[in-house]
């Protein structure tokens, strides 16, 4: 009898154990990394109890502080315990309303198919998505100001239950007054990456937002796929014809840096790009004399600043008319196609859609190799 009992015990003992092992929180096991490839700016990580965490690493140019936001599901919510010190802002998920503060930002909303959820937008002249439109012009995406001096008023408002953030540092007044008001801001730093697929990636960045990750993972490789099959198209190309870039602003001219976003698309498109030494990121200031020296008989001249026309070329600047690309009518801008309002295709869908970039660049240096390509960014000065 004494032995029967103390095996009933040592069972019991066994059984109490297994249900405490089995009632162990979820959040204890390692969380799941999202695959990001080209992005630097940014990742993602999910928890096995339904919690997505975004880290961003740099929301503007040099940035040296990361933000870090939870995203829990709506329905979950009551049951996951989150330290609020963690974070910069926690959203419950899947969001209805939000408000976004780039262009760049509207291309993601569109593929993703939520741009409904969109409720406010700084200067909304600015964007050129034909679907977006409808909406501003029906009256469902309010205007909100300009990005740096937003109308907080009516932001506030609009009951949004996240901000999308775009700056170029952590001073944005408005936005200290959005928070305060309860309303989560979150940054997105798509405009600081450097390659042309790692800006397209960050459609990923908005998916967990809408619960969207597996259709945001699908349209990010089929623009992948398009990228490479269009790169390869000038794999054997051993003629580089040689580019200039920029032009005068207040006698000092930009050129794109050889790190740059611009000179990556130039690289895989096959060309010589006369400044692909530099290791800047973003522009490089030059003196005319300087770029007279080093491109006046460069065969191409990309994006002559806001210049459309060669007759506006030669009335703005004298100098322009020794540019061989001038004397014969090979200078191309992406300033040219735009959307209904007077917003610049390029710089909204231009990030998101680097393939139909590329495909631009290859027709316009190699036109034997895509002879039938329509030009959708750049086009030929009048």
């Amino acid at each position: 009898m004494k032995n029967s009992i103390l095996i009933l015990v040592f069972c019991l003992f066994i059984a109490c154990k297994t249900d405490k092992k089995n009632d162990s929180p979820l959040q204890s096991a390692p969380p799941t990394k999202i695959e990001i490839n080209h992005a630097k700016g940014f990742s993602i990580e999910t928890t096995n109890n339904g919690l997505t965490i975004i880290e961003v690493s740099s929301a503007w140019p040099g940035a040296t502080t990361s933000f870090k936001y939870a995203l829990a599901p709506k329905n979950k919510m009551a049951s996951i315990t989150l330290n609020k010190e963690e974070y910069d802002a926690i959203v419950a998920t899947p969001i209805e309303r939000l408000i976004v503060t780039s262009t760049t930002h509207i291309p993601s909303l569109d593929a993703l198919g939520v741009t409904n959820k969109l409720v406010g937008f700084p200067k909304t002249s600015l964007i050129s998505s034909e679907n977006t439109r409808k909406l501003i012009d029906a009256g469902h995406i309010k205007e909100l100001g300009n990005n740096e001096t937003l109308n907080t008023e009516i932001a506030i408002s609009l009951r949004p239950e996240v901000l999308v953030g775009f700056g170029i540092n952590n001073q944005n007044k408005a936005y200290e007054t959005i928070i305060r008001s309860n309303i989560p801001v979150v940054y997105n730093g798509d405009w600081t990456e450097e390659s042309p697929l790692g800006k397209a990636e960050w459609v990923k960045f908005f998916a967990p937002f809408f619960g969207l990750e597996t259709k945001a993972d699908s349209i990010f490789k089929s623009i992948e796929k398009s990228y490479e099959q269009t790169k390869a198209i000038v794999k054997d190309v051993t003629k580089k014809p040689t580019v200039l870039t920029g032009g005068l602003y207040k006698d000092v001219w930009h050129v794109a840096g050889g790190k740059s976003w611009m000179a990556q698309f130039l690289q895989d498109a096959k060309t010589d790009y006369l400044w692909k030494e530099t290791q800047e990121t973003g522009g490089i200031s030059q003196s005319l004399e300087t770029v007279l020296a080093t491109a006046q008989h460069a065969d191409f001249w990309l994006n002559p600043s806001i210049l459309t026309s060669y007759a506006e070329v030669e009335e703005s600047n004298e100098h322009y008319t020794q540019f061989d690309a001038y004397k014969n009518k090979t200078i191309f801008s992406n300033t040219i196609a735009k959307g209904a309002t007077g917003g610049l295709l390029y710089y909204e869908l231009g990030p998101m859609r680097p393939d139909l970039v590329l495909k631009d660049l290859i027709h316009i240096f190699h036109p034997e190799l895509l002879p039938d390509h329509q030009l959708f960014f750049f086009k030929p000065l009048e």
